[in-house]
């Protein structure tokens, strides 16, 4: 089915009351609210929307990207300024632009993704806190943490960092980057004191693969595992089974999406 018009529209939207962004029968998902949206914005004109990719539910961005395919050619600002009359208070567009490469596909153009996953621990949080962190109760060693949050830094088999693979799945991924830092950047009056990021960037995940990795970081830091676990936990040929903790997923925030050129 063709359209006269495609564009790139830049959102970000709070995902803790969503159901991911898939569309799914009787859920509120992200891509239904857009469509939802996107009903008034374009009324009476043929109109697709294509998401960049999947996000599990109660999962944020601050950075996501569709591709809108449209019968009419758009004002662009007028565009924005209506979505965002029209839109729920937990979604926000923040840019629009007309893509000229007829070939250009979001779902398989190249592309690096980051995402950050926001923890701190000690007393239980501020239950505002909810939606964009998650509180782990008790101690964790984060020093240990960051120097297993570097292992997993580079070209690794991801198999046990991944939810149900299957024998076509390519478990073998490379991360660009895979640090955690001290939170400096999402704040709020009702955060906890000190509070830490995990940042990571890379061309494509697996399925859970940065909870899982969250996850055996977690384990990490309350002395469950150690660095020779997260190690042997990346090579293919160790008698390690598939890891189980997954961290809470309102804690994950897709950061930022670059297109690469092509």
């Amino acid at each position: 089915m063709n359209y006269q018009y495609s564009y790139l529209v830049t959102i970000q939207y709070l995902g803790f009351r969503f159901h991911g962004w898939q569309k799914q029968p009787n859920l509120k998902t992200v891509h239904w609210a857009i469509d939802k949206t996107l009903k008034f914005v374009c009324q009476g004109v043929r109109s697709k929307s294509v998401g960049v990719g999947r996000t599990d539910a109660k999962v944020s961005a601050t950075d996501y990207s569709f591709q809108l395919f449209i019968d009419e050619k758009l004002d662009e600002s007028e565009f924005i300024n209506s979505f965002n009359r029209n839109s729920p208070s937990d979604i926000r567009a923040l840019a629009v632009k007309r893509l000229l490469d007829e070939s250009f596909n979001i779902i398989q153009h190249s592309k690096v993704k980051e995402y950050r996953y926001y923890f701190s621990y000690g007393e239980k949080n501020h239950p505002y806190s909810a939606a964009f962190l998650t509180g782990i109760i008790g101690e964790l060693d984060v020093d240990l943490m960051m120097k297993g949050a570097a292992l997993f830094k580079g070209l690794h088999n991801f198999k046990r960092y991944c939810t149900k693979p299957s024998e076509e799945t390519k478990v073998v991924r490379e991360i660009l980057e895979c640090k955690i830092e001290v939170n400096t950047e999402l704040t709020a009056s009702f955060f906890p004191e000190k509070s830490y990021v995990l940042i990571v960037r890379g061309e494509g995940f697996l399925r859970n693969q940065i909870r899982l990795i969250m996850g055996a970081l977690f384990e990490l830091g309350k002395g469950v595992y150690d660095l020779e676990f997260i190690e042997q936990s990346l090579n293919p040929t160790s008698q390690i089974d598939f890891l189980k903790t997954i961290a809470p997923s309102s804690g994950l925030h897709l950061h930022s999406v670059v297109f690469k050129k092509e």
